[in-house]
């Protein structure tokens, strides 16, 4: 392990990149099936996946669905939305990479902390983190809370692009973390400020703008999504696919090794899971 080991952590993207897919589609569904959303914006979501899973996000995209996601919060209790939790993770957890989550326990087992930083709420971001035994997350608050009542208003960092850098920036700044020792993982371009802040990143299934940036500047890559491109040859197949999977999950509901990348010395070499 390097001298300055316990000082660097990696910092990992979710959507895309830890996971495949999107954790939102998975929290609309567990919604959905709790009473808190209608079949009508389920479907809506599952589109929603299915284009982002092709295509990545876009800033646009992602602001208005964390204020759809704030104003969708208004009058509910904090309580009923962490009741969520367990319907979210078993939607969750099936579709992490577990090569993705070897990479992890590898830089653990080299002396630094994995964290997940990702737009998703911090809470479930923080579940997550505590299920895949890994050291901590950094996630976005979607809404203020009054009386343990959400207000529906936006509150503190977005934890998306140049916020998402930002978090981790003043994290470091509080635990004494070495950025230019640390690891970032992430799918989108839109994380090129988290990416530029530390040392050591990593694209991981890049979208196209990520890609040229990574083989502009030496950066290593990961591919685990073939999915992708199997959509891609099947668009519209697989988006009939879909839609008829939300249908059936709507009436199901009834009411509501490889080794590691060159890039991480002092890892065990023992990877060699199959990928999903």
């Amino acid at each position: 392990m390097a001298a300055d080991d316990s000082h660097a952590v990696a910092f990992f993207d979710l959507d895309r990149t830890l996971m495949e897919g999107s954790s939102a589609f998975q929290f609309g569904r567990a919604a959905y099936k709790a009473g808190l959303i209608n079949r009508r914006r389920l479907i809506a979501d599952g589109w929603a996946n299915l284009r982002f899973r092709l295509r990545g996000s876009t800033d646009e995209n992602t602001h208005a669905l964390r204020d759809r996601i704030s104003r969708s919060l208004e009058g509910i209790r904090v309580r009923d939305l962490e009741r969520l939790g367990p319907d979210v993770l078993a939607g969750i957890l099936p579709r992490i990479y577990p090569k993705m989550l070897a990479i992890a326990h590898e830089h653990q087992d080299a002396g630094r902390r994995a964290y997940i930083v990702t737009a998703a709420s911090h809470e479930l971001a923080e579940m997550l983190a505590q299920v895949l035994v890994l050291d901590g997350a950094i996630g976005s608050q979607f809404s203020a809370v009054e009386d343990g009542v959400y207000t529906g208003r936006p509150t503190g960092l977005f934890i998306y692009g140049r916020e998402k850098a930002l978090a981790i920036e003043q994290l470091a700044r509080r635990e004494g973390i070495d950025l230019a020792a640390s690891y970032a993982y992430s799918d989108s371009a839109s994380d090129l400020p988290m990416l530029r802040v530390v040392g050591h990143p990593v694209a991981v299934n890049p979208d196209g703008e990520l890609l040229r940036v990574a083989r502009e500047e030496g950066w290593s890559v990961l591919r685990f999504d073939r999915l992708g491109r199997r959509l891609k040859a099947l668009v519209g197949l697989a988006g009939a696919a879909v839609a008829g999977g939300v249908g059936s999950a709507a009436l199901a509901a009834r009411g509501r090794g490889r080794r590691l990348p060159r890039a991480i010395p002092g890892g065990r070499r023992r990877l060699g899971l199959r990928l999903r």
